[in-house]
């Protein structure tokens, strides 16, 4: 019996308005419900409307991926039913608007039908309150108890006034009772479990409060979807923390300031998507010159040039590893979960402090707005580091004349002064000596690049100052038939897939990578000649960690490349993984 297991989804034209409400509405009543939950959604980039859907997919186990198809499909209107009748259950559940009939309906479905556009618009004389009479009809089909749903429509709308309280709550009844009079023919059915100490966050969420965590006191951003929100929770929620939050004008403003607030002594942040990304480039090649500590969040979405805004994608990882003129060092991290864009956020900023180098964080799309239930934050275990300042007593034991700012040293850190304090210097994009003045020698260009590069190497060391912190996981056996490398979101659906095929008796195994550069090269290479085959699957066209870890560890990946906006199903990379094992064994 499929209870308290299935996965829903609701799709429609954003101009009815409440399409993906009506999704987070379902995630967070199931939650309550006692039920972990796991979201996806998408949506038009135009203000004029277009197709929405979000994807809720609920189970009493811990859950990695947004499912693969909709058991229970809601459609506003004739084109969404259109456009995911092909990812429908044929054993699911259709429920639609009469304003249309479904065509090709499987035989084998459950279809119900209410005239939810003409309740809303007649009988309630509200036609906003369409997605409310769903959700009542939701609720008795599926045996939510509607108080759940009015407790959240208090949550949701108790500040604008009892009159708009009752109004959605009227609209919830009365989609309840219309649904009563229809016969439930299908098994799909929630049985309420005791809530669990969960907390229901979406990924840009996780990364703010991460920030906060770390000790992040600026922040300054540029709007760019899907990166936008962090900025609006920034503005609304750094200054109780004692910070500051900065909208500027462009993007190029905004690593500006956060490399000013660094080298005044504040930990800074910004975040932005691809083309932002971009014009940060140069300053980026700053930091890293000037070594000063900061962090990037660059939110991944389809490209190139403006490309789908609202489409997901992992193709800036060669711009985030390789981009800007020069030899530019920095530090590459990709969360996977929401709660891993907490704790991915914090270390982020200890290894900016502690390396004094640019740090970037690279989420995407789906991430960013992915909602997950994950297990309270645990802040007491949380470890924060601050960069070396310089102290005159301290730092002028071998009696160095003058303030080095740039003093060789065996990890390529040295004590960074902060303005008004001991320790006075010219922060110069040029080249320079240890004292920061300009220097164009051939030699001290190489023994200053050597000396950035250097704290690479430190912060693949990061454990001895975060102990417990990996940059890598492994899944599953140390030798397999197949083994997986993945990256970013597309993590959990490769963990799901590897779990899938195990209990089918495959030999396979899984690496995740959170830090993509520095890489930890020789656990990579372990992982690759311990196994038959290696899958790398990523949401770029040209196989760009593949090319990566091909570059950097010599052995060769089965590069799974797809750009269609959308993550991968599990049943994509199952099939992907079958299809390996019908290949020859390499040699």
């Amino acid at each position: 019996m499929p209870v308290n297991a299935f996965t829903v989804r609701v799709g429609g034209d954003t101009l009815e308005g409440g399409i993906i409400r009506t999704g987070e509405f379902i995630a967070h009543a199931l939650a309550r419900c006692g039920l972990e939950i796991f979201t996806f959604r998408t949506y038009p980039a135009e203000i004029k409307g277009g197709q929405a859907m979000i994807q809720v997919r609920a189970a009493e186990h811990p859950i990695y991926s947004h499912g693969d198809e909709a058991d229970i499909l809601i459609c506003f209107d004739e084109e969404a039913w259109e456009r995911h009748r092909y990812e429908f259950n044929p054993d699911g559940v259709l429920i639609y608007d009469t304003k249309f009939e479904p065509k090709g309906v499987p035989g084998t479905a459950t279809a119900y039908g209410l005239p939810f556009s003409d309740i809303a618009k007649t009988r309630l004389r509200n036609p906003m309150a369409k997605n409310m009479v769903i959700l009542g009809a939701f609720a008795a089909w599926f045996g939510v108890p509607q108080e759940v749903f009015e407790q959240l429509i208090r949550d949701y709308w108790g500040r604008r006034g009892e009159k708009v309280v009752m109004s959605n709550i009227t609209a919830l009844h009365t989609g309840y009772e219309e649904a009563q009079k229809v016969p439930k023919r299908d098994a799909f059915r929630v049985e309420p479990r005791p809530m669990r100490d969960r907390l229901i966050l979406s990924g840009n969420e996780a990364i703010c409060l991460g920030a906060v965590a770390a000790g992040c006191k600026v922040f300054a951003g540029y709007p760019i979807t899907p990166a936008s929100d962090i900025l609006e929770w920034m503005m609304a929620h750094l200054p109780h923390f004692g910070g500051t939050a900065l909208q500027v004008e462009d993007e190029i403003a905004a690593i500006g300031a956060v490399l000013g607030a660094s080298f005044a002594g504040a930990k800074a942040m910004t975040a932005t998507s691809g083309p932002g990304f971009s014009l940060m480039t140069e300053f980026l090649g700053h930091a890293a010159m000037a070594e000063i500590p900061c962090v990037i969040l660059d939110n991944q979405r389809a490209g190139p040039s403006t490309g789908m805004p609202t489409k997901t994608e992992q193709s800036d990882l060669y711009q985030a590893v390789y981009g800007g003129h020069g030899d530019v060092p920095r530090i590459v991290l990709a969360p996977s979960t929401v709660q891993g864009c907490f704790y991915v956020t914090v270390h982020a900023f200890n290894l900016a402090e502690l390396c004094q180098l640019p740090v970037i964080i690279l989420g995407d799309q789906a991430l960013a707005h992915r909602t997950e239930t994950i297990a309270p934050l645990d802040l007491e275990k949380i470890i924060v580091l601050d960069r070396e300042v310089y102290d005159p007593l301290i730092h002028n034991t071998n009696g160095d004349d003058g303030y080095k700012r740039y003093k060789l040293t065996e990890t390529g850190v040295s004590p960074m002064s902060i303005p008004g304090r001991p320790g006075t210097y010219t922060v110069e994009g040029l080249e320079h000596d240890e004292y920061g003045h300009p220097n164009w020698d051939p030699t001290n260009h190489m023994t200053m690049t050597e000396k950035r590069f250097r704290k690479l190497q430190l912060a693949l060391h990061y454990d001895e100052y975060y102990p417990g912190f990996q940059g890598y996981r492994w899944y599953g056996p140390l030798h397999a038939d197949v083994g997986v490398i993945a990256w970013g979101s597309t993590a959990g659906a490769v963990r799901e897939a590897i779990d899938r095929l195990q209990q089918e008796g495959i030999s396979v195994a899984a690496l995740h990578i959170s830090m993509l550069y520095p890489l930890h090269r020789e656990v990579v290479r372990r992982f690759i000649k311990n196994m038959n085959r290696v899958l790398l699957p990523e949401l770029n066209y040209t196989g760009q960690f593949a090319h990566l870890i091909r570059g950097e560890t010599g052995l060769d990946v089965v590069s799974y490349a797809k750009v269609t906006g959308v993550p991968f199903k599990v049943r994509e990379i199952m099939d992907a993984i079958r299809d390996l094992l019908r290949e020859p064994v390499p040699f």
